[in-house]
C-alpha cells in the first residue's frame, strides 16, 4: 500500500515513526511530522490531541510488530530453547549492523522522557517491555525451566543492557555477547 492510499492518521503515524526513530522525539517538531505526512498541522491535531499523544501512539504502533518479530525469530531458530533465545540476540545484532539502526525506540524514548515518568509514552514503553518479559516467562514456564520468572527478567536485562551498550560503542558484537550469556543462563536453567 502506498502512502497515498493510507488514511491521514496512518500517514501521520508513518511520518512520526520515521522521524522520531531517526532523529529523536524532542528533535522533531509537529510541523515536521505534518509536512512529512503531507497534511496540515490542524489535521494532525484532529487525530492527536498533542505531541505527547502522538509520541505514545508512535510507540504503541511499534509494540505488536516488535513482539511478533521476536516471536518469529525464536520460532524459526533451530536447536534447543537456549539456541532459540540466543537467536533473538543474533538477529538483533544483524539489525544493529544496518546503518539506519538507532537502537530500541522504546529505550531511546524513555531516555528522552526520563524526567517525565507520568508521560503516556513511558506507560506504553513500560507495557511493551513487560509484554516481552511475560512472553519469555511463558516460554520458559512451558519448557519447565527453573525459576522462569527470574530467567525471563535476566534475559530482558541482558537485552536492554546490550541495546544501550551498542548505542554507546556502535558495536553490534555486544548483542552477540549478550546472546551467548543469555544462552548460558537458559541452558543452565533447562
Amino acid at each position: 500500500m502506498t502512502s497515498e492510499n493510507l488514511s491521514a492518521k496512518d500517514r501521520i503515524l508513518d511520518a512520526a515513526n520515521r522521524l522520531f526513530y531517526s532523529e529523536g522525539i524532542r528533535a522533531v517538531s509537529v510541523d515536521a511530522i505534518a509536512a512529512k505526512a503531507g497534511i496540515t498541522k490542524k489535521t494532525l491535531y484532529y487525530h492527536f490531541k498533542s505531541k505527547d499523544d502522538l509520541i505514545a501512539a508512535y510507540l504503541a504502533s511499534r509494540d505488536q510488530p516488535n513482539l511478533a518479530l521476536f516471536r518469529k525469530w525464536f520460532d524459526e531458530a533451530d536447536g534447543e530453547l537456549a539456541d532459540k533465545v540466543e537467536a533473538i540476540f543474533s538477529k538483533l545484532a544483524q539489525s544493529a549492523r544496518h546503518p539506519n539502526w538507532k537502537g530500541c525506540g522504546f529505550l531511546r524514548t524513555a531516555a528522552e522522557l526520563a524526567n517525565m515518568p507520568g508521560h503516556p509514552a513511558m506507560r506504553v514503553g513500560a507495557a511493551h517491555k513487560k509484554k516481552f518479559e511475560a512472553w519469555l516467562f511463558h516460554v520458559f514456564e512451558d519448557c519447565q525451566t527453573e525459576n522462569p520468572h527470574e530467567l525471563a527478567r535476566h534475559v530482558v536485562l541482558l537485552m536492554d543492557g546490550a541495546f544501550s551498550t551498542v548505542l554507546v560503542h556502535h558495536d553490534a558484537e555486544y548483542l552477540v555477547s549478550a546472546g551467548r550469556a543469555a544462552r548460558a543462563l537458559v541452558a543452565n536453567a533447562s
